[in-house]
């Protein structure tokens, strides 16, 4: 019976493929990076999800925008990816994938969001849900946008619990043979379509039934069904615990990458779910150090030694409103890391709304890139926070870096020489350069310039001079500090002027002693303070 669902999703969605506009070519893998098959040339994704995986089964949107808006949207916030999520079932079963959009909105009584189709889609109504999300992916074709698909769940619904049947192969709505059906049938469905560029396996496996051994097995038979089907795509693989561990691939690896031809990308998810910000507040470099002591542990490590492997931080993210303090901290030490090493990665999330979403109608996502309405942006000073990570900072043909630019993850911006060798904070596209510092030695700028960046008194600007006597300290445990002695033998760290948000200058360090190690609880907001060297080699 589960043979005969697959064959005929498979023929429905072959028979459903269209042209898209899109002028990608394949991509491919290159040890830590993603490239142009063709060119051999680094390409980056800065993705965004967009849901389609909930109980209606249609694009989160669709019902307050048409979808052509929607989709220009993606590249003019910023984007040039959508990573997208499936249900299985949608693909598998017949009383799924057969439903209209407006089956599917009726069974759950969405009056509202049905009348919203019709005026704002209304051609999408009389359409298969699966029919719906191809035509989805190829508007963002036609924009230029390349789309990773998500396997997010088995049966449509809000991810993710440890008991919601969904969470581990052999779960009650997780059965691996119609898992690999379903990951066979949506590869098929977009074979020779240039949108796509890749698809995940499965989004955050967890649960009293996740073991390793099962991991192995079903991942590889996971990754091979889709290579088998299309040999174009990116096979991404998760981890377990909810996408935050792969740290048993340090001693097992998964031995794959022969297997793709050069197709193998690993992803993870890194939040600040669990952490209050009573703690952020008290202890925020120590916090910022052991979380990203755990995300250098379970996956950053797969990007560096002797067989490294690109790595996409498939979800971060946080409200956008700025209401959570522990988020908000959380994101300015994510942000150092991730601008440091030069990952690819997907926000969560683009939508500001669902339809339907355990059981509340037209629910805010205050993690959405757009509004409740999806009038325009939420939060347009966060995704200028994003800049940074949008750029490439590093190509492949060079492995050592040429230069590094000075990155506040706080403000998203970076440090500029201005008037009379001042330091300011502007956009990162065009920041100075400089040579890679060694610690507790001067800051110079790069090109074998005679300059360097100067201390100054408490609260006086920042600048660069003939004067390279100041040596620079990475300072607490955060290693966002950047400190050096003033003319009285005081430790200053560079600081965003509060006052302007624009002049960088050096004041007394925060949390941090005279003795530079870390206050056990402070009370401070360190972050105005904290400064990351990031290393780039792009010309």
């Amino acid at each position: 019976m589960a043979r005969k669902r697959a064959s005929v999703a498979i023929f429905l969605f072959t028979f459903l493929q269209v042209a898209t506009f899109c002028n990608s070519v394949p991509l491919s893998t290159n040890s830590r990076w993603i490239i142009d098959q063709e060119t051999g040339k680094r390409v980056k994704l800065t993705c965004a999800n967009w849901v389609s995986h909930l109980q209606p089964m249609v694009a989160e949107g669709l019902e307050k925008k048409p979808l052509s808006y929607i989709a220009k949207k993606v590249p003019e916030t910023g984007f040039n990816c959508v990573r997208f999520t499936w249900p299985t079932f949608m693909f598998t079963r017949p009383d799924y994938y057969n439903l209209t959009v407006s089956e599917s909105l009726d069974k759950y009584n969405l009056t509202a969001a049905k009348s919203g189709i019709a005026e704002n889609n209304p051609g999408f109504l009389s359409m298969k849900v699966a029919e719906v999300h191809m035509a989805v992916v190829n508007e963002l074709g036609k924009n230029k946008v390349m789309v990773v698909l998500d396997n997010h769940v088995s049966q449509p619904g809000w991810c993710c619990g440890d008991n919601d049947g969904n969470g581990f192969f052999g779960d009650a709505n997780f059965d691996p043979a119609e898992w690999l059906q379903g990951l066979t049938a949506v590869a098929r469905a977009y074979k020779g379509n240039s949108a796509v560029v890749g698809m995940s396996m499965r989004n955050e496996l967890r649960g009293p039934r996740q073991n390793t051994d099962d991991w192995y097995k079903y991942m590889q038979q996971g990754a091979k069904a889709i290579h088998k089907e299309n040999p174009d795509f990116l096979v991404i693989v998760s981890g377990l615990y909810y996408d935050t561990n792969l740290g048993f691939l340090k001693e097992k690896p998964l031995p794959l990458q022969k297997n793709l031809d050069n197709k193998l990308v690993y992803e993870a998810h890194w939040y600040t779910f669990g952490t209050g910000a009573d703690k952020w507040d008290a202890q925020t470099n120590n916090l910022c150090a052991a979380v990203t002591k755990i995300a250098r542990d379970n996956y950053i490590f797969l990007t560096t030694g002797e067989n490294p492997f690109p790595l996409f931080l498939s979800e971060f993210g946080i409200d956008q409103r700025g209401t959570n303090e522990a988020e908000n901290r959380y994101i300015s030490c994510l942000l150092a890391v991730v601008a440091e090493i030069d990952i690819d990665w997907a926000l969560w999330t683009f939508q500001g709304s669902y339809i339907l979403r355990e059981g509340t109608l037209n629910l805010e996502e205050v993690y959405g890139v757009m509004d409740l309405n999806w009038d325009g942006p939420r939060n347009p000073q966060y995704l200028d926070r994003l800049q940074i990570l949008r750029q490439k900072n590093q190509e492949l043909e060079s492995k050592n870096p040429n230069y590094y630019i000075m990155f506040h993850p706080q403000s998203g911006k970076c440090a500029h020489i201005y008037k009379y060798g001042d330091i300011i904070l502007a956009t990162c596209e065009t920041a100075t350069r400089w040579e890679q510092h060694q610690d507790g030695g001067p800051i110079k700028l790069a090109g074998g310039s005679s300059r360097c960046l100067t201390v100054a008194g408490d609260g006086g600007a920042a600048s660069v001079s003939g004067d390279c006597s100041s040596k620079w300290k990475i300072v607490s445990s955060s290693g966002l500090h950047l400190a050096a002695q003033d003319g009285k033998g005081k430790y200053l760290c560079l600081e965003m002027n509060a006052t302007d948000n624009f002049t960088i200058v050096t004041k007394k360090c925060l949390c941090v002693g005279d003795d530079l190690r870390d206050f056990p609880t402070c009370s401070d907001n360190p972050q105005g303070q904290w400064f990351k060297l990031v290393p780039a080699n792009v010309d």
